[in-house]
């Protein structure tokens, strides 16, 4: 008798035995776990890559390297470099573009703008499918929700065609029905934690980004100067 009543209510058995509304809202929500995870997994190694081409480019540059030949070897291994190089890059290139003689303001203003705009793009980059962790994160409970209240809702209906309403008689849909709702939580929390601790690396990268092109910007200006 207890080995009946186990099986029946397996895991596998309850989502197997689910309403079809609520088996398509597990479907939902195992297809949304599954995406998230792998977008977590892929900022996982692009955030600890770029954090780690940061260190070393910034450790390069204030060693005092030559700039034209820092410059040279970032455009030739462009596909290789991170995004503070590719800003360096971009902001080096710009400055070099301008004749000796060239007004002062008008050069770096060219510089900081050719900077900003590779700045931009390399955000953008960095915080692609963030959002979507955000909205996993927000979302999949009120998915896994909607597919609990819809279980219970048949559990109860169910009893009106019943005598003598026992808990046996809608344990089983009540089950099935929280199932969705753990299935929510289990996409969403990952999703939220990870959203979180990315978005922190990204706004730490981008401080530091900023913080470089100013930099950049005073050597530059002390460069032409001269």
């Amino acid at each position: 008798m207890s080995t009946t009543v186990t099986q029946d209510m397996s895991f596998l058995h309850l989502i197997t035995s689910a309403s079809v509304l609520v088996q398509l809202v597990m479907l939902i929500l195992i297809l949304i776990s599954l995406s998230s995870w792998w977008f977590i997994f892929r900022k996982l190694f692009v955030i600890r890559y770029e954090i780690k081409k940061t260190d070393d480019f910034e450790d390069i540059f204030w060693r005092g390297v030559d700039l034209n030949a820092l410059h040279q070897r970032i455009i030739s291994s462009r596909y290789e470099s991170g995004s503070l190089e590719r800003i360096f890059a971009a902001g080096f290139g710009e400055f070099t573009k301008h004749p000796a003689g060239s007004d002062l303001d008008a050069v770096m203003e060219s510089t900081r703008r050719a900077m900003r705009a590779t700045y931009q793009r390399e955000m953008d980059y960095l915080e692609s499918h963030l959002s979507f962790l955000a909205t996993v994160g927000s979302v999949s409970p009120y998915v896994g929700l909607f597919g609990t209240v819809w279980g219970i809702m048949n559990s109860f209906r169910s009893l009106s065609s019943v005598t003598q309403a026992t808990i046996a008689h809608v344990a089983p849909g009540i089950a099935e029905a929280l199932i969705a709702t753990a299935m929510g939580l289990f996409a969403a929390i990952p999703a939220v934690v990870a959203y979180n601790r990315y978005a922190s690396r990204t706004d730490q990268l981008a401080t530091r980004f900023e913080s470089f092109m100013e930099e950049l910007s005073n050597v530059l200006q002390r460069r032409a100067a001269e």
